[in-house]
């Protein structure tokens, strides 16, 4: 069986260079727009940047992929339809899409382009994935993080197509960006804008010793004197319930399957994805070299190394998340 694809993070061409250099397989990226789930202010790439990207990462045999996967408003799609042309004119290696309708335009407008349903789908059945990949010759697709290992597996075994999971990064307890909850505290959808708790909307406001984070006017956290304070999404925000605050959608952790290759592979997964394209150089560069040597290892056929990342997840916590999640 071949080798696992690590696909790696860049919101920047700093990080692009810095995921290249570290060992990543293929990049994975989106325009400076609307038309990608990470549109913030300060991150991803003008056409040209993508010219360079493409050519920065080819003469060293790595892929690029451009993902634009949010979804097109009606009345609107023209922004979408030419992020598809401009990639395939730039000779990306594929296009991350999640729109049923952009499919349908990007696989008769471009038959040669190469097509990966993004994990915005939640394509997470034989039959969504079977119909994805019949109507528009979709040639891998990105796993929900609400699978289990074994759910994979059983997966695998009835489709032809390649699976892409993520291993390490920010955990997300929404069906994969179709989340509610920012979009009530801001107005601006991780889906339709491509942002989700969105900095423009975020205050820190002192409150005696303490410091609380805000979204859209609703205090999301509250940090006692000295305590570590993190940036307020929503989802991961601490609340009161029953007189007592609790992290009460999900903990302020982050992925980590890196013990889980074995597992993965067995599994039938092809491709392993790092998330972060909000995030620096210097973390892309530290998590792909760390994630380069576990691979090179574990191809090798010796055993994956204990490799310490504490320092770049959130919260300083690690899950293997609904890969291994007992309660399902």
């Amino acid at each position: 069986m071949d080798n696992f694809e690590l696909i790696c993070p860049a919101g920047t061409p700093a990080a692009l260079r810095a995921a290249v250099d570290a060992g990543a397989d293929a990049v994975y990226l989106g325009f400076r727009d609307e038309t990608n789930a990470r549109n913030f202010p300060g991150l991803n790439f003008t056409r040209q940047d993508v010219a360079d990207a493409v050519a920065y990462a080819h003469a060293r045999k790595v892929e690029i992929f451009v993902a634009i996967n949010t979804y097109p408003q009606a009345g609107n799609l023209d922004p979408w339809r030419k992020a598809v042309d401009d990639a395939a004119r730039l000779k990306v290696d594929a296009v991350i899409l999640a729109d049923l309708g952009l499919l349908e335009y990007a696989a008769k407008r471009h038959p040669d382009l190469r097509l990966h349903l993004s994990v915005q789908a939640s394509a997470a059945n034989v039959e969504a994935i079977r119909l994805y990949c019949d109507a528009f010759g979709v040639r891998r697709v990105v796993l929900p993080r609400v699978l289990t290992v074994p759910e994979i597996a059983r997966l695998n075994a009835e489709i032809d197509i390649e699976t892409e999971v993520f291993v390490f990064g920010g955990l997300c307890p929404m069906a994969e960006g179709r989340c509610s909850l920012s979009s009530y505290a801001t107005g601006l959808s991780p889906n339709k804008q491509g942002v989700c708790s969105p900095a423009s909307h975020v205050r820190y406001e002192p409150r005696g010793s303490a410091l609380a984070s805000t979204l859209g006017g609703f205090t999301i956290n509250v940090f006692g004197e000295g305590e570590p304070a993190g940036y307020p999404t929503l989802c991961k925000g601490r609340f009161v319930a029953r007189d007592t605050p609790a992290y009460l959608f999900e903990e302020p952790t982050s992925l980590n399957a890196m013990d889980l290759l074995p597992e993965l592979k067995a599994a039938g997964v092809r491709a392993l994805k790092i998330e972060g394209r909000q995030r620096g150089k210097a973390y892309i560069g530290a998590v792909v070299r760390a994630y380069r040597e576990a691979l090179d290892s574990f191809a090798a056929g010796r055993p994956v190394p204990r490799i310490d990342l504490q320092a770049m997840v959130e919260g300083g916590t690690q899950t293997t998340g609904a890969y291994t999640r007992a309660w399902r």
